[in-house]
């Protein structure tokens, strides 16, 4: 068995909590609670034949990025890396946070999570800023806490990833 630890990272409000809870608890709430400081969930997942154990980081979130945070970072062998789909800011957010975890633990497997989905009437997200994204390498998905919809292919994409390192 491989243990692998991972942070959540993302602006305030763009769901890491509720994607934690729906992948670990397969639950969801609209009750909307703040992290603060992190919160540490375990889950065990088989991928390609090889027991992977995932020790989840789930962060608070701020706009901008407080050394305290950076030292939670430490140790990680990757992250999700969340926005909003209906707040454009949270993936220049997103973006920011990307750059400062490059800086603090290297390079290291990521995914790009575009959140909530269920609301795409709503999305304010820029359709080419994603595909250019995506076309320079970064893996990207479209997931809902509030559903499920692409919450364990986040993780097990995530999961995969790390286990090719």
């Amino acid at each position: 068995m491989i243990q692998k630890k991972i942070c959540l990272l993302g602006g305030f409000g763009v769901g890491k909590t509720s994607l934690v809870s729906r992948f670990v608890h397969s639950i969801f709430s609209d009750k909307y609670l703040t992290t603060v400081g992190v919160k540490i969930e375990k889950k065990s997942l088989v991928l390609n034949e090889q027991e992977l154990d995932l020790v989840i980081w789930d962060l608070y979130g701020e706009d901008d990025f407080q050394k305290v945070r950076l030292s939670y970072l430490r140790g990680a062998s990757g992250y999700l890396l969340v926005a909003d789909g209906t707040r454009r800011t949270t993936l220049d957010t997103a973006m920011a946070l990307h750059e400062a975890a490059d800086r603090t633990i290297g390079r290291v497997p990521f995914v790009l999570v575009l959140n909530k989905a269920d609301l795409a009437t709503e999305w304010e997200l820029d359709d080419g800023a994603v595909v250019r994204l995506m076309q320079s390498g970064w893996r990207v998905l479209r997931t809902s806490a509030k559903t499920g919809v692409g919450v364990e292919e986040a993780f097990t994409t995530l999961g995969n990833a790390m286990l090719a390192e």
